[in-house]
């Protein structure tokens, strides 16, 4: 959605005016300026299927993500899961670079600034109750079918002593851990963010490039070197909460970092300038201009690290302390002996933790577009 309303609607009416038509004009110009933008949305779904382990597990489907936790739980062929990572995270840079090539094919520049105006609005006419009866379609399977399946197993499931203090205890766990990873993500890489936008340079790009790799890496090849790492370590480090928010922000750390470092590219620079010029030392010419017109950016960072975090299932299941039970784990114990209805209540915790972060982030991403038009 955002790729289709960055295209300039200039570009589309040139060849309307030269005789092209509709699926003409959607095949020769609209679409091959979605190639960065279809690029990027693949190179996401993609990453995500590769690292999805919850999903695939309950499903009884074999990939390389239950490959790696099997072998694992068998505690006597860690080297074949080591072996299996590293494959995972093989797959991953494959599909990293053949996405960064499909962007890059046939690339379309605009020669002139434009003007930015909003795209003609087209008239459906007698196709809009169908159009709109598509729409309801999609909303109705993806998010009502299941809400409501989640909402009859909650009703009709058997009342079971101690199960709501179990999953508010799950809840707990789950808002702790990813609080503190949206927290302390933020705030390492806030330095990595000032440097690039305040001092650009080679050394300053690579290091922000080399902040945003980690989140190629699938997380059960993740969480598994740290497991080696931990093991060796001992009891220390091994199996305790630090580990843990470790594999968290090693994971999840790069979205903070792309959304400060783009909030900060639209404060200017002359703004500091101007405050340091008034007498305000660097530091704080940073706190009391820089950071609060970035605040936006910097919460929405934190938004999708607490998002990613509460959800997280394979580096939990393997780095978690003992009796450290989040929502993704108590789901997924529950739903793979088939106790769906008792899980049921969990899952709906979990949707409600989720849903007004992505309704805040849905809105942000909603508001800067329009101030844009």
């Amino acid at each position: 959605a955002a790729g289709l309303r960055s295209v300039d609607p200039s570009a589309e009416e040139a060849a309307r005016s030269l005789g092209a038509g509709r699926l003409q004009v959607f095949l020769r110009v609209t679409l091959p300026s979605l190639r960065p933008s279809l690029a990027a949305a693949a190179l996401l779904v993609a990453l995500y299927v590769l690292s999805d382990f919850g999903a695939v597990s309950l499903m009884g489907y074999s990939t390389l993500t239950t490959g790696i936790y099997v072998r694992y739980e068998a505690l006597l062929a860690l080297e074949a899961a080591a072996i299996l990572a590293l494959v995972l995270v093989a797959l991953a840079v494959v599909v990293v670079l053949m996405a960064g090539r499909f962007r890059l094919r046939g690339a379309i520049h605009r020669s002139t600034p434009g003007a930015s105006r909003s795209a003609q609005v087209i008239r459906l006419g007698h196709w809009r109750w169908p159009a709109l009866a598509f729409a309801t379609a999609i909303v109705g399977v993806f998010l009502v079918l299941p809400l409501g399946v989640l909402v009859w197993w909650t009703a009709v499931a058997d009342p079971i002593a101690g199960r709501e203090d179990v999953a508010w205890e799950a809840a707990l766990n789950s808002a702790l851990a990813a609080g503190s990873a949206a927290v302390l993500g933020v705030l390492l890489v806030l330095p990595a963010a000032l440097l690039a936008w305040r001092y650009p340079s080679i050394l300053s790009r690579w290091l922000e490039r080399l902040t945003l790799l980690p989140s190629a890496l699938p997380g059960i090849a993740v969480a598994l070197a740290l497991v080696f790492v931990g093991a060796r370590i001992g009891g220390i480090v091994y199996q305790t909460l630090g580990l843990l928010l470790f594999a968290y922000l090693v994971r999840f750390m790069p979205y903070a970092l792309a959304s400060t470092r783009a909030s900060l590219d639209t404060v200017s620079p002359r703004l500091e300038e101007a405050a340091r010029s008034l007498g305000r030392r660097p530091l704080g010419a940073t706190t009391a201009v820089v950071l609060p017109l970035a605040r936006s950016g910097m919460l929405a960072g934190a938004a999708l690290v607490f998002l990613s975090t509460v959800k997280e299932l394979p580096a939990t299941l393997l780095l978690r302390p003992i009796g450290f039970d989040t929502l993704a784990t108590e789901i997924w114990a529950g739903t793979a002996i088939g106790a769906y209805s008792t899980v049921a209540p969990s899952a709906l915790l979990l949707v409600a933790i989720a849903a007004p972060l992505v309704y805040l982030l849905s809105w942000r991403n909603a508001w800067e577009l329009g101030a844009a038009e």
